[in-house]
């Protein structure tokens, strides 16, 4: 009885084991994952915050512009 329980004991440590590897491969992997889509995430709000700096800049430029054809009409 002795021998079977440590043949089971052994072949469970051996599963888990195998599983383990199992799971902390599955676990780096998201975890890059979510390095990656974090590093977009960061990427995209940069590209939106220059985005925004050049329509505000179009918008001042055709304020300017407005406002220099208003003062050649008067």
């Amino acid at each position: 009885m002795i021998r079977t329980l440590a043949k089971s004991l052994a072949l469970l440590a051996a599963l888990l084991a195998l599983s383990a590897c199992g799971l902390v491969e599955t676990g780096a992997t998201a975890a890059a994952g979510g390095a990656s889509a974090a590093q977009q995430a960061k990427q995209a709000q940069q590209t939106e915050a220059k985005i925004q700096q050049q329509i505000n800049a179009a918008y001042q430029e055709d304020a300017a512009r407005r406002k220099a054809a208003e003062a050649q009409a008067q």
